[in-house]
């Protein structure tokens, strides 16, 4: 079995205990997922599953979309409701359009300190790690990218007010982080209420399966049918025509130079991913890349072949 599963991940589950559910249901050693939900969040998990697993750097950087939950007037030390509380504010007089009045400044290019509780290296040491032992580090903001940050909803009025996010994103963005700088902005403090991923990808919350739905499948012998191929994920990449002389080489995972080519593929930049096909087959995922003056195609995923 190769492709990827999308499942719902529910509260209350690490990632990693999704992917052992998985794991046991398809009776694969090798699974994996791209893209780690926190255990109190929920959404969208993209599962891969045999070779597929290798598509993990590709699948993980995709942007991600989020319905977040803001609990103003309250700090903790993990930026979500599940931390230590370091803080309270009454935040009663705040409105939607004070809100509304921030939002601008956390659009587009933004920087963000990651959470104490983020899987961030320091020093060969997870952050989560030190901060389970007690230590607190001074780590570098990274840049992220918020495509989009609307305001859903809330309620308002109350000491402690609740307000509803949709959060478009760029990878490595922490949904945390940014409603805690978001009421740090207000003046008020917040932190995260609850998390729904609800797109990671071209997978969205809506064509999810549920653990549940995976088991009956999985029981009546039906697991394949929820499973994506994975030369489904590559339809809407830019296709070069191979020669037939080069096709052996490329499902090997050799070098595509220019020579193996058929005419009129197109100028393409480095780094740049791209579909190798012969006729209708599909032959591989490649990198393009520069050598000696000219581009080449570096196979990264050839289907049933260890690159």
């Amino acid at each position: 079995m190769e492709g990827v599963l999308n499942v719902l991940k529910p509260p209350g589950m690490t990632s990693h205990d999704v992917v052992n559910r998985v794991r046991r249901l398809a009776g694969l050693k090798k699974v994996g997922h791209a893209g780690t939900l926190d255990p109190e969040a929920s959404g969208v998990l993209v599962v891969l599953l045999g070779r597929a697993t290798r598509l993990s750097q590709f699948l993980a950087a995709a942007d991600k979309e989020y319905r977040a939950e803001a609990v103003f007037g309250v700090e903790t030390d993990t930026q979500d409701v599940f931390g230590q509380v370091l803080g309270y504010t009454d935040a009663s007089h705040l409105t939607p359009d004070e809100v509304l009045g921030v939002l601008p400044g956390f659009r587009g290019k933004i920087t963000q300190v990651p959470p104490p509780v983020s899987a961030v290296h320091y020093q060969g040491r997870r952050l989560y790690e030190l901060a389970r032992a007690g230590q607190r580090v001074e780590v570098a903001p990274r840049a992220v990218q918020i495509h989009a940050l609307e305001l859903l909803g809330g309620e308002w009025g109350v000491k402690n007010p609740r307000a509803f996010f949709r959060v478009s994103c760029s990878k490595g963005t922490y949904i945390r982080t940014l409603l805690a700088d978001i009421g740090k902005a207000l003046g008020v403090g917040a932190c995260l209420g609850f998390l729904l991923r609800t797109r990671a990808g071209r997978f969205t919350v809506a064509e999810a399966h549920t653990l549940e739905e995976l088991a009956a499948l999985g029981a009546g012998g039906r697991l394949e049918e929820a499973v994506i191929p994975a030369r489904e994920l590559f339809r809407d990449l830019p296709a070069v025509a191979v020669k037939p002389s080069a096709v052996k080489a490329v499902r090997s995972g050799g070098r595509l130079y220019p020579a193996g080519t058929a005419a009129g593929t197109g100028a393409f930049a480095p780094g740049v991913l791209v579909r190798l096909v012969h006729g209708e087959e599909f032959l591989a995922v490649a990198r393009v890349e520069a050598a000696d003056g000219r581009v080449v195609f570096q196979p990264v995923w050839v289907p049933g072949e260890r690159v």
